[in-house]
């Protein structure tokens, strides 16, 4: 089973490769940068579920990193869990209020790490039933029904999920590999271009006073939600 894409960024090879080889036995896919540098640029350009950032490394340091990314529209959702050696309570203070939604004191052991990643993940996944609303449009998740001026727009199951997801995360790009990632879940093997085919449906649903305008295609990435037209 995928359990999810996780970049780990540290400049200590050997710590790097443990912390892989340990998430990697878990179920997750990993990647891993350097520095801080190599690792935001790798953040923007693959949209990982998660991150481990070293507190100490080159380039840029981890709380720098990370309060970069919370600022970001496009990476602000993506967690980060910190890895360090300080223990004071002024350190962790410090990395929780840079954005870090954990903070991990070196020694830990492999267990640990994989127990605080899968709760936060938890976190992050878990999405709220509260009405979602943009311009003219509102989803509502616990009927799932999407309504455009109070009108009922008819929406199949996987074009409703599709809309949830970008009304949820507004202005980032996501590939179709992506996409069928989130929506359809990972362990759904099809071809990438039905997404396509469930795009062009949403867009032709949502078409009331050109609402469809919403879903940019960008060229060679994927697709976005842009409620800023």
């Amino acid at each position: 089973m995928n359990a999810g894409f996780i970049l780990v960024a540290d400049d200590e090879p050997a710590i790097c490769e443990m912390i892989c080889t340990g998430l990697e036995l878990a179920g997750y896919k990993t990647r891993k940068a350097a520095n801080g540098q190599i690792a935001l640029q790798m953040i923007i350009n693959e949209q990982p579920d998660l991150v481990v950032l070293d507190w100490m490394m080159p380039m840029m340091s981890g709380p720098e990193l990370t309060a970069r990314l919370k600022r970001e529209e496009r990476t602000k959702d993506i967690p980060v869990i910190l890895l360090t050696a300080r223990a004071e309570e002024d350190d962790k203070i410090k990395g929780l209020e840079c954005g870090a939604d954990d903070y991990i004191t070196k020694p830990f052991s492999p267990r640990e790490l994989n127990a605080r990643i899968k709760a936060v993940l938890r976190r992050s996944q878990t999405t709220s039933s509260e009405a979602l609303t943009v311009l003219d449009m509102t989803c509502h998740p616990e009927e799932q029904q999407c309504r455009i001026k109070g009108e009922l727009v008819s929406l199949g199951p996987k074009e409703y999920k599709l809309l949830e997801f970008f009304m949820r995360h507004p202005n980032r790009v996501f590939s179709r590999e992506q996409l069928l990632d989130k929506v359809w879940g990972g362990n759904v093997y099809i071809d990438e271009r039905t997404v396509d085919v469930h795009i062009r449906r949403l867009r032709k649903a949502i078409s009331i006073d050109n609402h469809e305008r919403l879903i940019q295609t960008v060229r060679g990435s994927g697709y976005r939600f842009s409620p800023e037209q």
